[in-house]
């Protein structure tokens, strides 16, 4: 092999093995946080592997892969690499095995709770599980649940605090917050533009979205939020033009909360909306006050009947678990974390 042939795959295998290099693998079992991150050899803690995405440059394409297991945050997970955040490539965090791989059942669906104290000050002390720092950032195929901390009392699981940043997919997770012992305050804090949330279960959070700053491009779509003791939705005073389709809401205080004296010509569509204590609503000097305004637009929206949802019984964790029931208004939907119907 001449000079300039052996300089030539000396480069090309140092270019792939830096583009390989964007993939790491977590494994809180069989992982050690000494190891490189490779499939072969997993970290075992998420914030190992996100502080070795920190030193990625370049633009491509950055994925953190979960495999089964309980992951525990310590601390603040900030999504990010060394590039700008507006010319970062896409970030990925997902689980190895996603709810329509054959294989799939709740026991190979990643768990994350953060323990850690409050890691934010930014408007008031909270705490953050993952703070996203760039555009393009997707969550699937995770399961969140609240932060059992007794020093918590408001807990973020996913919070965009940069209003310039866009593009959030959260796509076939479940929220489970339990407001006695692991709350959540809110699921998704986002500001920016184009997050989407698709096929996603929000179960027992105080809130599910809170959407303030410069939101556009926003959608909710195949999803469930049941159980939300404030409100399904917080949505700041932004361009009313989303999408919303294909949605369950059951068993909420508010289902949408919007900023005190406007009327925006908001439209759901294809929804089922029941069990509610109230539908629209603001939030005024005095916390939440139904609206007796309203300006919506409702297409083929049901408003009666019950959300009937698979809940763990005698027989333990059932495989579609806070998926409605056959029984179930809105079953023909097909909201919930399949996006390939189960037989």
């Amino acid at each position: 092999m001449n000079k300039i042939v052996r300089n030539a795959f000396i480069l090309s295998a140092f270019s792939l093995s830096q583009l390989k290099a964007q993939t790491l693998y977590v494994d809180a079992v069989n992982g050690k946080d000494n190891a490189s991150g490779a499939q072969t050899s997993p970290v075992a803690s998420i914030e190992k592997a996100v502080a070795l995405a920190h030193d990625f440059s370049g633009n491509e394409p950055v994925t953190i892969k979960l495999a089964p297991g309980l992951y525990t945050l310590q601390s603040l997970a900030e999504l990010r690499t060394k590039q700008q955040p507006d010319k970062a490539g896409s970030y990925t965090l997902e689980a190895i095995t996603l709810p329509d791989d054959a294989d799939w059942q709740p026991t190979k669906m990643p768990v994350i709770q953060s323990v850690s104290a409050n890691n934010s000050t930014v408007q008031f002390p909270h705490t953050v599980g993952f703070l996203v720092d760039q555009n393009n950032v997707s969550f699937k195929g995770l399961k969140f649940l609240g932060n059992a901390n007794p020093a918590v009392k408001y807990y973020y699981p996913i919070s965009r605090k940069n209003e310039s940043l866009t593009g959030l997919t959260v796509s076939q997770c479940y929220f489970i917050g339990e407001k006695n012992s692991s709350p959540i305050q809110g699921a998704i804090w986002a500001h920016g533009g184009g997050t989407h949330v698709d096929h996603t279960i929000f179960y027992g959070c105080k809130n599910a979205l809170l959407l303030f700053k410069a939101i556009k491009d926003f959608s909710l779509t195949n999803s469930i939020v049941s159980g939300s003791y404030e409100a399904a939705v917080w949505f700041g005073q932004n361009d009313p033009d989303f999408q919303f389709s294909n949605n369950l809401i059951t068993n909420c205080e508010y289902v949408w909360l919007r900023p005190e004296n406007t009327a925006p010509k908001y439209t759901f569509r294809n929804s089922v909306i029941t069990g509610n204590a109230h539908y629209m609503g603001f939030f005024g000097p005095k916390g939440a006050v139904e609206a007796t305004e309203n300006n919506q637009v409702e297409q083929n929206v049901k408003k009666s009947g019950s959300i009937v949802l698979s809940e763990v019984k005698t027989n333990g964790l059932p495989a579609d678990y806070l998926n409605p029931l056959p029984q179930s208004e809105g079953y023909a939907l097909k909201a919930g974390i399949f996006k390939i119907p189960k037989p």
